[in-house]
């Protein structure tokens, strides 16, 4: 390392917020990065450790010591390239992943992490200031073609990668503007959505096509209005491969007394139609928190957004609740290092404004004139089942109450691919509902068929969505050509 005692003289630099105050009156960005002063710094902490923990820690293998190394030494072009060797889109995951890294780092054993998420996000935002990031279209074409269903995270990673490779690359997308969960899943204020449209000037320079607003499946699926239809037949017809890359966008639902009363919503639904309005399309009948006490169920990233977002939209109140019981503030780090350690996580959404509570189940929702009003829930407790070793939840007797709800939003994560696509295509599932393909070759049952990302792992990272990408993005370029130079 460039500064072998770096870790002993300076302390961690986390970056900073916008207040609160002023940020939960606008969509845009709110994160202080590091100077480049700063970015030093925090790249002379990296150890000397020997066994960099950080690169297993993080599902894209990041080659993090070297370009901690390089920021030290201020080589930002450098640090760019070895960022860029395992990761297609490091601006999206140095602004929205939890840094499973740093969690591995060797010095959060006994002292505060390596800020390795803060450093990535200095070294892409300087690169796309530089003029760094350039196209890099194939020196030769392979006259192979390549379909991608799904423009998430695994989808562009996997086209980018198949692109440069030499084949011809077309993207197909449902919604009305590419980027998946990217572009509608998760709010401005987290991700400012220019990240991905320059993204894809860079990628059809390199040869992409983007299809948006069309939809693979077969007529009689229930669609939005105003989509192209594809059948699987003629994608596989057009196409030598093909990669579904789609998400895990069927949400689970929360199936008690009251739940068909208006105003009660699946927070997917809520997101996407800010975000929708944000970029500026038409909505009629949008889900508005203004005025309203809003409850999120689920305390999850998602529940998270749906915090930041109300309040952005003038809330009268904001309530999370959640069944499981409320974690430790802090881990042992003796026994979870270097694994992901469960102990209880304050977002900025959190910061903003919002009452949270935990092992709460949800019995109804009442209201009146087809309008919910109120939750009625109750406390529970886990306890352990001596016969099965498993964790059973008890109701505590006399622990019942009512919360008033105005506005609900079910945020309790997802529980597979939407099946009518998985149907037509004829393709295995797994136990959970998802693609079944393995993370050797990550084929399918049907020929010329791939599943990368959430359709085949199930709901999971952004950073995970494009490690699955790349890989497949291998796997499929084996398969076409008989040999590969891609990476895993």
């Amino acid at each position: 390392m460039g500064k072998t005692t770096g870790f002993l003289e300076f302390e961690r630099i986390s970056e900073s917020y916008e207040p609160a105050s002023t940020r939960i009156k606008h969509y845009r960005e709110f994160v202080l990065a590091l100077d480049d002063k700063q970015a030093q710094q925090q790249g002379a902490r990296c150890m000397d450790c020997g066994i960099p923990f950080c690169t297993n820690g993080c599902p894209v293998n990041n080659i993090i010591p070297d370009w901690n190394d390089l920021v030290y030494r201020q080589e930002w072009k450098q640090a760019l390239g070895t960022l860029h060797s395992t990761n297609n889109f490091p601006e999206f995951t140095g602004r929205i992943c939890p840094a499973p890294c740093e969690t591995a780092c060797t010095l959060n054993i006994n002292n505060d992490a390596v800020g390795i998420k803060s450093i990535e996000h200095a070294i892409i935002d300087k690169g796309w200031e530089k003029g760094w990031v350039v196209p890099q279209p194939p020196a030769k074409k392979t006259g192979k073609r390549v379909a991608v269903v799904g423009s998430g995270p695994a989808g562009l990673a996997a086209a980018q990668q198949l692109s440069r490779a030499g084949h011809s690359v077309t993207v197909f997308e449902k919604s009305n503007r590419i980027g998946g969960l990217l572009r509608y899943g998760i709010p401005d204020f987290k991700l400012d959505k220019s990240l991905i449209d320059r993204r894809m000037t860079q990628m059809e320079a390199e040869g992409v096509e983007f299809r948006a607003s069309t939809y693979i499946g077969v007529p009689g699926d229930t669609v939005e209005d105003g989509l192209t239809i594809i059948s699987p037949a003629e994608l596989q017809k057009a196409f030598d491969a093909i990669i579904m890359a789609g998400g895990a966008e069927v949400p689970r639902d929360l199936p008690v007394p009251g739940r068909e009363l208006n105003g009660v919503h699946f927070a997917m639904d809520f997101l996407r139609q800010q975000n929708k309005v944000n970029a500026g399309d038409r909505l009629s009948g949008q889900i508005v928190a203004k005025g309203k006490h809003v409850v999120v169920i689920g305390g999850g990233d998602t529940g998270s957004d749906c915090v930041g977002t109300s309040n952005r939209q003038g809330a009268a109140s904001v309530t999370q609740i959640e069944l499981m019981s409320k974690l430790p503030d802090e881990e042992n780090r003796e026994l979870t290092w270097p694994y992901w350690p469960a102990k209880l996580r304050t977002s900025s959404s959190h910061e903003e404004g919002c009452q949270r509570d935990w092992a709460i189940v949800t019995k109804a929702f009442q209201g009146e004139k087809g309008k919910v009003e109120k939750l009625v829930g109750a406390r529970v407790e886990w306890l352990r089942d001596e016969a099965t070793g498993q964790m059973k939840m008890a109701e505590i007797e006399g622990s019942g109450f009512e919360l008033k709800a105005d506005l609900v939003l079910l945020a309790m994560g997802f529980v597979a691919p939407v099946p009518a696509v998985l149907d037509a295509f004829g393709l295995d599932r797994d136990a959970r509902g998802n693609i079944r393909a393995n993370t050797e070759d990550y084929r399918t049952n049907v020929d010329k068929v791939f599943a990368a990302g959430d359709m085949r792992r199930g709901q999971s990272l952004v950073v995970w969505a494009i490690r699955e990408g790349r890989q497949c993005a291998r796997a499929v370029d084996q398969y076409l050509m008989g040999e590969t130079v891609l990476p895993r």
